[in-house]
């Protein structure tokens, strides 16, 4: 396997790689530029998709070791021989194929970071070996007679709440302490629905070819966006955008270019923004009308609002009104349009 590194300055605009504005996105990243100053281990929580991986190198190339390599390992991708092999390296003759010796993962991240994502899946004597480094700072070869000092930081990930299988004896106790020094938990995309439309056109941004026409989505497409209920989080949000630019027969993405997976699609109706008629309402139409225009307007303007960053001149311009009705309009249904604006991270202190 082969380091995994990549040049600082791909993160110099690191701020505006987290994109959201939900407080608790907010909350779970307001320690990382503390956290980064600082060598102890980070332990990072989350569901699957939830972005654990960049939060790991955001700590890396914000604190001293950015100039050193970030070396990312999955610990579920391999087997449990295989694992401390790639983690630790083994010396010439170590077992039947070891015809050279090979420097592990963890020793050609000296200086740098190791980011070992589903920690959940050391084996028990990998867990020994890994608390030896952490406690002692130094690491053996497999077939070895002697120890090499390392220095590294090590940020694991996990999206199985580990104090499980603490309970069940399948995670080692003092291991789990030494690597929760300082705990990030990062919430589901469920749970931070406002940062759906901004994390959407940020893809946008991102996936689509300079050579292509800038792309945008239908009314439709981004009701559809904000009512799934995403069980692969930021990723499976992301991957339905990479899909739709390359789907897309124009510059506007329609729903069913995004080819949205079913199980995802279960709709949110909690309020009258995602109101549906239902043929035995017999409410007054006047009644049942007003609510549908409303619930479409404010998703309306809402999707204006991030496309502009909160300009409500720009906002309105598009829209097609005056300036000052779209002000009448956004305190009608309460929208802030500073909400809209990028939230800068202060990293530099």
């Amino acid at each position: 396997m082969s380091i995994k590194t990549e040049a600082k300055n791909e993160f110099d605009a690191l701020p505006s790689k987290l994109v959201g504005r939900a407080a608790s996105f907010r909350k779970a990243i307001a320690d990382l530029p503390s956290i980064a100053r600082s060598d102890a281990p980070v332990l990072i929580c989350g569901e699957t998709g939830t972005g654990k991986e960049l939060i790991a190198r955001a700590i890396h190339y914000l604190g001293s070791r950015s100039k050193f390599p970030f070396v990312p390992i999955n610990c579920g991708a391999f087997s449990e021989n295989l694992l401390e092999d790639e983690l630790f390296g083994h010396e010439r003759g170590a077992f039947t194929d070891a015809r050279q010796q090979r420097v592990g993962l963890i020793a050609q991240a000296d200086g740098g970071t190791v980011f070992l994502d589903e920690v959940d899946s050391l084996p028990f004597k990998a867990q020994v070996d890994l608390l030896r480094v952490l406690q002692e700072e130094t690491l053996r070869a497999i077939g070895s007679n002697f120890e090499r000092r390392i220095d590294v930081q090590i940020v694991s990930a996990t999206n199985v709440p580990l104090d499980q299988l603490l309970q069940r004896g399948d995670f080692r106790q003092d291991l789990y302490y030494r690597l929760a020094v300082f705990a990030v938990h990062l919430p589901p995309l469920r749970e931070r629905r406002e940062d759906i439309m901004p994390l959407a056109h940020h893809f946008l941004g991102k996936h689509t070819p300079p050579t292509k026409t800038p792309m945008q989505l239908s009314a439709e497409a981004l009701s559809a966006l904000e009512g799934c209920v995403w069980p692969g989080n930021v990723r499976e949000l992301e991957n339905a955008i990479i899909r739709g630019i390359h789907l897309a027969r124009s510059s506007t993405i329609q729903l069913s270019e995004l080819r949205l997976d079913p199980t995802s699609q279960t709709q949110i109706r909690t309020d009258a923004e995602h109101w549906q008629p239902d043929i035995s309402d017999t409410r007054p139409l006047v009644v049942l009308k007003r609510q549908l225009v409303e619930g479409f307007e404010r998703r309306y303007l809402s999707h204006l609002l991030a496309c502009h960053e909160g300009n409500v001149s720009r906002v309105a311009k598009a829209a097609g009104k005056e300036r000052r009705d779209m002000g009448r309009l956004l305190q009608k249904y309460r929208l802030d349009p500073r909400s809209f604006r990028p939230a800068p991270q202060d990293f530099s202190s």
